[in-house]
């Protein structure tokens, strides 16, 4: 609770403090909102189309994640064929890769989240506690958008890993994320479906 009441006063700052893209009153205004909705979140399911960038080959995969605040996560390859049925279980920074009945340890869950797998845990790290380096409004297939950009409090813009994150601006659904590193786009993950619960089960 108190690192979720740190989160939400440093993304108050920024606000006040008017860094970072369109310094609207309704721009502010909504950031607040939603980093608020998303602190307060103890689950959410969502189907994710996932594209990931390894320079000399892009991989697509479809999978579903169930990431909840307390307790594992997973997630769970649906296409393509070849891999369709692997879930990856992520508990406590650990990573469980299943199939089939069996459970292979993989190690530490990459602290950058630059795998197809740790997507999903990155962008709802970034949506519940990221630095918001700037905001603003921005269309995304005919939907309007609060747009947000997170990145270490101390990076340099388009150098190291950062995170912009699609929220619709009516439901405050997150849409869409992308991750890059040095300016180059490395993971992008469309949410085709979205579903949250509150704490308290709201």
């Amino acid at each position: 609770m108190r690192r979720a009441a740190c989160a939400l006063m440093m993304t108050l700052c920024l606000v006040l403090s008017g860094c970072g893209g369109q310094a609207t009153d309704e721009v502010d205004q909504l950031t607040l909102d939603i980093r608020g909705e998303y602190l307060a979140l103890d689950r959410v399911t969502a189907q994710m189309e996932v594209g990931a960038d390894y320079g000399r080959r892009v991989y697509a995969y479809t999978m579903e994640l169930d990431w909840q605040r307390e307790g594992d996560t997973t997630v769970t390859v649906t296409a393509p064929e070849t891999v369709a049925g692997i879930t990856a279980r992520i508990t406590a920074g650990e990573t469980f890769l299943e199939y089939d009945g069996v459970s292979l340890e993989t190690g530490p869950l990459d602290e950058s989240g630059l795998s197809p797998v740790g997507a999903g845990v990155f962008l709802m790290k970034a949506a519940t506690e990221g630095f918001i380096a700037e905001s603003g409004f921005e269309t995304l297939e005919e939907r309007d958008c609060l747009r947000l950009l997170c990145r270490d409090p101390e990076g340099t813009p388009g150098e190291g890993t950062e995170c912009i994150l699609w929220f619709d601006k009516d439901t405050h659904d997150l849409l869409r994320g992308e991750i890059s590193v040095d300016g180059q786009r490395v993971i992008e993950c469309a949410f085709t479906t979205f579903e949250r619960t509150q704490s308290g089960g709201a």
